[in-house]
């Protein structure tokens, strides 16, 4: 379950010093600091052993909207960087993430013409 922002960072000026914390670590501005924070990740150690589809996933869900996907390929250098990667541009994690969906779909789209096919 998803910790509220006072629980998470202490209180507003407790939640200031996270997202200034949190600004320090590589692709990571006041917007995606926010992000994080909503999630319940208020260091960089929070971040390592999530799983960066299920934190877009839970943001999605938490702001009721579809955000970019690009926000997918930050969540996984925020990740890869917390379990001892070095850091690395956001967008090295785009091919990754656009490989995985292509495949998703293919599957999707293979499901959809079995399952409607008539014996």
């Amino acid at each position: 379950m998803t910790k509220t922002n006072d629980e998470v960072s202490g209180g507003a000026v407790g939640r200031n010093e996270a997202v200034t914390r949190l600004q320090r670590i590589p692709n990571v501005g006041p917007r995606m600091a926010s992000a994080l924070l909503k999630l319940g990740i208020a260091r960089l150690q929070d971040a390592a052993g999530r799983d960066p589809d299920e934190m877009y996933h839970e943001l999605s869900a938490i702001d009721a909207k579809r955000h970019d996907p690009c926000v997918r390929d930050i969540f996984a250098a925020v990740v890869s960087h917390a379990e001892g990667g070095p850091a690395r541009p956001w967008w090295e994690f785009t091919p990754e993430r656009k490989a995985r969906d292509a495949v998703r779909e293919k599957a999707r789209g293979e499901e959809a013409r079995w399952g409607s096919a008539t014996p």
